[in-house]
């Protein structure tokens, strides 16, 4: 059994999903959501997402993880802000000794749904499907990290950090 930690990373919010894959099916365990205050000092919220991050992992235990790449568009300022956070989250996991993946958004999407250019929507609900869940995965960042997930399990070649 494989017990693989999803994270889609951000500064003002840090997506996480937790799921098992045994014997070709994934199996849900849990997701959510570390928020950080934006009138905080970065090193603050940054220190934050390494305590939450730590809980999470201290309480699912994970044997490997896998993270959402970053994606530059124009505001360089705020993927400056998701650089240092995921410096943070790789620091974490690799106390811990877990191999990380890498996934670029529509390699995610491709996985999920077949389709790189697939809606955020129509990824929620591949996932809620996927997963035997009662509704779709909310929110955006807890949804795009138990793709990242779903991934890993399905063995998606990826590039490691």
């Amino acid at each position: 059994m494989r017990r693989i930690i999803g994270i889609d990373p951000g500064l003002a919010s840090v997506g996480w999903g937790v799921v098992e894959y045994e014997r070709s099916r994934v199996s849900y365990l849990a997701h959510g959501c570390i928020e950080t205050e934006a009138a905080l000092p970065r090193a603050e919220r940054l220190f934050f997402i390494y305590r939450r991050i730590n809980a999470v992992l201290d309480t699912y235990n994970p044997l490997e993880a896998a993270m959402e790449s970053l994606y530059f568009g124009r505001n360089v300022t705020s993927a400056i802000a998701v650089a240092e956070a995921r410096g943070v989250l790789s620091l974490a996991l690799a106390e811990r000794n877990l191999p990380l993946r890498e996934y670029t958004p529509q390699e995610i999407k491709q996985t999920v749904v077949g389709v790189r250019k697939a809606e955020k929507g129509q990824v929620q609900e591949m996932l809620r499907i996927i997963l035997g869940l009662p509704v779709i995965p909310e929110p955006d960042h807890a949804a795009d990290a138990l793709g990242a997930a779903v991934c890993a399990a399905h063995g998606t070649p990826a590039r490691n950090l």
